[in-house]
């Protein structure tokens, strides 16, 4: 199969390809693109001397020392950015030097974890032997440095620097997650964290944990220990422990990042069963039990008990005031052939119409959750079913094929709900060539109503469901493609070129491999630090030269 050909590109954009692979990008590209970027006419640059380089904060910042989020974020980006440097590199007798960024916060506020209100907005300015960023909250302090990292440069002699300019940034959603299935394949705890770690370069801020599902339970409740313990994989290794839950909260809030945990039900919990006795549905085979377990039983007093506790506990671990409660993809198989559900179904007059039996659950379900103090969003077959939720809840809109996804999205922001979008960035689904240009190019807001529906929509999420992804291929199948929702969840709505898009990406990629990120290619062409060596190693005739 011809190369060319399998592309399915349009040739004038094949053309620009190929010449943009062969270009390498200036330092001062920035992923995902800010909302304003100015340079001076005259252009110009600062220094940056590693070894004499420090982040401080600014005369009347809010926060100072002691802040743990961005002392945390000063270690990190300086070790990002000059680790590499050789003594030599350290200073420079000419140009003029920039040694410190000063960072000025507006607001207090260091030891809370983020929110869907928390502020990222932030303003960066680098001027002669002046660097400045400046913003709301620690929040967007830590997107203004992500900027910052992107735009410092190395040239061929080995000298860091950055161009001067004017940024002022901030997100056009605040909602900009991305999902991970640690249940149909274990997930240990390192790739979370380096997925965090990437979610942070690309200004991600939500980590939706899909943390079980029917094919194991790795959470390891303290109240109810059985559920790990007969329902993960192995019991010893493949669990996520209190220790672990608490790290990957904390490692994410240092980021900026919520955790919300999505809990499933009352599908999708076959791996609940070995580990709690009596919660999932015994199937029939005509007047007698096949053996086989069906979703959660939900005519049952019990059932109600179990899961108040579970969440109870679920909400106390996970400190975001959302919880995912799912609600999708029941299979009412089972519960029409059980002879006490159908009589249930019956006294309650429900007739055969079993979306009123998963309402009824769904309902209770909620209340529980509302009684706890929690929020909550759920996948769109809630709302598709008519289950009477709160006002402030967020329906999460995944299907791409019974009603087209812009519909849906205009039929759940007209009856009044927030929506966040899911449906066409299933990045589990791969293909040949440069899929990212798909993702790349919906919008979110493209569907009919009125101002006060688009207001509605608060974000969404990139998603990799772990039939066929585990740690072998996390990373690649996610990175740089994931950017790509990345971007059109931060920058402006005008934001849309897909050859500026490509260039920005390619180059970010290679930054991404610089961090030791092993993102795949985007298409033909190379990147200096591709191979693990330092940017200014280049290997001819089979020898090294530094």
């Amino acid at each position: 199969m011809a190369a060319g050909r399998a592309l399915l590109l349009p040739p004038p954009l094949l053309l620009l390809l190929l010449l943009a692979a062969a270009v390498p990008e200036p330092a001062a590209a920035v992923w995902p693109q800010p909302q304003a970027e100015r340079s001076p006419p005259g252009g110009g640059r600062c220094l940056l001397p590693p070894r004499r380089f420090r982040f401080a904060y600014a005369a009347g910042s809010a926060v100072g020392p002691g802040c743990a989020v961005l002392e945390a974020a000063f270690q990190r980006y300086w070790a990002l950015l000059f680790a590499a440097a050789r003594p030599s590199e350290n200073e420079q007798p000419w140009g003029t030097p920039c040694t410190q960024l000063l960072v000025f916060v507006a607001t207090p506020g260091c030891d809370g974890f983020p929110s869907l209100d928390s502020k990222e907005s932030y303003k960066l300015s680098v001027s002669e032997g002046s660097l400045l960023l400046s913003a709301d909250a620690v929040w967007g302090a830590l997107r203004g440095l992500e900027t910052f990292s992107q735009l410092v440069g190395r040239d061929e002699n080995g000298t860091y620097y950055i161009n001067k300019t004017e940024i002022v940034d901030f997100p056009r959603f605040p909602h900009r997650g991305l999902l991970l299935d640690t249940s149909r394949h274990y997930l240990p705890l390192r790739a979370i964290l380096e997925t965090l770690d990437v979610m942070a370069y690309n200004k991600f801020n939500v980590f939706h944990w899909h943390i079980v599902d029917d094919p194991s339970f790795p959470y390891e409740s303290l109240t109810f220990p059985e559920l790990s313990k007969q329902g993960a994989f192995n019991a010893m290794t493949h669990v996520y422990t209190a220790s672990d839950v608490q790290t990957v909260i904390e490692y994410a809030r240092l980021r900026g990042i919520r955790v919300i945990a999505e809990f499933d039900t009352p599908g999708h919990t076959l791996s609940w069963g070995p580990g709690a006795p009596g919660l999932l549905t015994p199937c029939y085979l005509g007047k007698y039990p096949s053996g086989t377990y069906g979703p959660i039983n939900p005519i049952l007093n019990s059932t109600y008990q179990f899961v108040s506790s579970l969440f109870q506990e679920v909400s106390a671990v996970f400190p975001d005031f959302f919880l995912h409660l799912g609600g999708d993809e029941v299979d009412f198989t089972c519960w029409k052939s059980n002879p006490k559900i159908r009589a249930f179904m019956k006294e309650m007059g429900f007739g055969k119409d079993y979306k009123k039996l998963e309402s009824f659950y769904i309902q209770r379900l909620l209340d529980i959750i509302s009684s706890l103090g929690k929020g909550y969003i759920v996948w769109q077959e809630v709302f598709d079913n008519g289950v009477k939720v709160r006002p402030d809840t967020i329906i999460h809109v995944w299907k791409e094929n019974s009603t087209p996804y812009m519909e849906e999205m205009a039929n759940v922001t007209k009856a009044g709900y927030r929506a966040l979008l899911s449906a066409p960035w299933y990045l589990n689904r791969i293909s040949y060539g440069q899929d990212w240009m798909a993702a790349y190019q919906v919008e979110p807001l493209k569907f009919e109503g009125s101002p006060e529906q688009k207001d509605r929509v608060i974000g969404g999420e990139a998603c990799m469901w772990g039939e066929y992804v585990d740690v072998t291929n996390l990373a690649p199948r996610l990175w740089p493609r994931a950017g790509a929702v990345a971007e059109r969840l931060w920058s402006n709505a005008t934001v849309r070129d897909l050859q500026d898009a490509y260039v920005r990406l390619a180059d970010f990629r290679c930054k991404l491999l610089g961090r030791g990120v092993q993102a795949q290619p985007l298409y033909v062409g190379y990147c200096e630090n591709e191979f693990g060596y330092p940017s200014d190693v280049s290997w001819r005739g089979g020898k090294k030269r530094l």
